[in-house]
This record gives structure tokens, sequence and C-alpha cells, in this order.
């Protein structure tokens, strides 16, 4: 079959896109014919890999996809052949406690889809039954795709971790991409008082007022630290969602009223940094981690775009053979919101 791929951890030199040997599945699986993919960095994290992470080569990105189930493992009863799916991307062992207790995202041996396992850019994937949801008819393969992984990250920061509430100021660094873009829907949607953001761009930002947010700073043009405390009357906001990391760490404690709390989804610029902990302990902060959600997250979170309450930002859609394109404009950070790939049909 048909896969965007690569056979040695490094750059985006080492893509190819060619033929890979079709997926077996087990008595507890499925096999999806995939109808559509979306790109996150992530995809580009693990092309260059890091310490412990062990694949097996050539190894298939992409962590979010939706499709048509193709086959069924013997034990599966709750979906048929030609059920039309969209995939939880996150895989447990099923066994320790956290996956007894419906943590799958804190299991021991966590695998996600295109990170750990074979992923979305094919035409084929091999999926546990679990990991599925029923998509309507009228919900497109794209939207499935675009929603996945970055709308279940968010919802599980901003509502779970972060305890989000209404009446409350957040700030969300970054206007470009799928987490953000899904963070400022979640945020309107819990009923935050002001959605502040910060961006890098104009466009970005104008699409991030389109989307719901308030307050819209540019962070090339001015110090947002300081414009955050100036637009909130010298107070800061109650809450922060930062996936950016070292370069605005920083600047995230500091945007924090007192009492507030700082949830970390990722680290773009780099995951190693220093702050000043005086901040914390004078303004009794938190500091609250949070990676991708529980499947109960994920059927919360879905649910509301399969109503139409949320809706994932699409910047393009590509044919799978020109994934490579694709890779390269999200390392550019050159789009608004998710990069779609159509596999051959």
């Amino acid at each position: 079959m048909k896969a965007l791929y690569f056979n040695n951890h490094g750059n985006l030199s080492n893509i190819q896109y060619g033929d890979v040997p079709e997926p077996q599945i087990g008595p507890d699986d499925v096999l999806l014919d995939v109808k559509a993919a979306a790109l996150n960095r992530l995809d580009l994290w693990v092309l260059a890999g890091w310490p412990g992470l062990n694949l097996h080569l050539p190894h298939v990105l992409g962590s979010d996809g939706a499709g048509v189930v193709a086959a069924i493992g013997e034990n599966v009863t709750d979906f048929a052949v030609g059920d039309r799916v969209a995939v939880d991307p996150t895989v447990g062992c099923g066994h320790c406690s956290y996956c007894q207790t419906g943590r799958p995202h804190m299991c021991v041996r966590m695998a996600i889809l295109g990170e750990h396992l074979p992923g979305f850019y094919a035409e084929q994937i091999k999926v546990p039954a679990g990991n599925l949801l029923p998509l309507p008819d009228d919900v497109s393969f794209e939207t499935a795709a675009a929603a996945s992984l970055v709308f279940v990250t968010a919802w599980h920061s901003l509502i779970k971790r972060g305890r989000l509430q209404a009446g409350e100021d957040i700030l969300i660094v970054g206007a470009g991409g799928g987490v953000n873009t899904a963070s400022i829907q979640i945020a309107r949607l819990a009923g935050a008082r002001r959605i502040y953001v910060v961006g890098s761009t104009d466009e970005k930002l104008a699409q991030a007022e389109a989307l719901g947010a308030d307050v819209l700073i540019n962070r090339n043009v001015e110090n947002w630290g300081k414009a955050v405390f100036k637009a909130s009357e010298r107070r800061g906001v109650d809450i922060v969602v930062d996936n950016v990391g070292a370069a605005t760490y920083a600047g995230s404690l500091r945007a924090l009223k007192k009492g507030g709390r700082l949830v970390t989804v990722g680290n773009t610029s780099g995951p190693v940094f220093e702050f000043d902990n005086r901040l914390m302990f004078a303004k009794h902060l938190e500091i609250i981690g949070s990676t991708m959600g529980s499947h109960a997250d994920f059927e919360e979170v879905m649910s509301l775009l399969f109503a139409g309450r949320l809706q994932p930002v699409i910047d393009t859609v590509y044919p799978l053979a020109d994934g490579l394109v694709a890779l390269q404009r999200m390392q550019n950070g050159d789009m608004i919101g998710k990069l779609i790939l159509l596999p051959p049909t």
C-alpha cells in the first residue's frame, strides 16, 4: 500500500512516499481504509527521534485520521465493514491501573498512533476497535481527522486539568496551531470572560478573533507580557495555556494573576528552561501538566464537534503523495489550523 514513511530518523529529506507492507489486524482490531489524515508538529519530532524511541522501521507517520472500516477482528462486535469512524489516537495497554480506570492517556505503556505505532499517512491502518467512534454521515472525514488529537488535547487541558470556569480570563500562547485554534473555541464555549491570544502574525490573530478571541497581541510588535498585564487592568489572567515552552514560559508565569494556573501542554521551542521561583510562591501559582486525554474526553469533545458547536480550522488539503510539501509548510509555521492529507482512492 502507498504511505508516507521514513527508514531512518533525521530531517525531512528522510521522508519517502511509496509502498509499505499492509497492516495485519489482531482479534480486537479493525482495519481502516484511511479517508483523511491531518498533520501535527509531533510528526517532526518523531522523524527527528529521541533517546528511548524505538520504532519498527519503516515507520508511517500521522496521529490524526478518519476512515471506513475495511475488516474486523474476530472479537469485534461494535463495528462492521463499511462503518464511517473517527479515531482516538491514544492507545493504552488495557491492563494497568490507569487503563482499568479509564485513563489510557496515563498508561505506563501509553502509545500514540503515528508516534509509537504506525500512523495514518497510508492507505490503510490497524486500530484497536475500542479507539473508534461512529462518524455521522454529515461530518466529513477531513473534519474528523483535523479534530482528533488537537481537540482532545485542548479539551482535557482546559476543562479537565485546567478547571477553566465561566467568567475566568484565559491567555492562549499561540494563534495558528491546531491546539490553539481548538483552545480558543473551547474557552468561548466554556464561558470565559476574556480570551487573550498571543500570535506571530496579524493574519493568525485575525483568525483567532474570528474564532472568539477578545484581546489580540502580536508578539513581534509589542512585549506580550506587559500587554496582557495592561489589558487585564494590572491583574493578570486566571489561566494560561502554553504549548511553546522554553521561549514563553517565563512570560506565561508573569501573565498570571495571584492564584493563577499555568497549563503546559507542549514545548515546541524546547523542553528545558528555568524560571524565577519567587513568582511561584509569592503569587500562589500552579503549574499543571497535560497531554492527550481519556477516551471519555475524546467522546465528549467530538460530540460537540458533531453537533456543530466546535469546528476545526483547516488550512489546505493535499493528496498523500504531496505530503512532503505539507510537512515543509508545517515546519515553517506557514499555516493557520490544520493541513490535511488524502490517500489515493
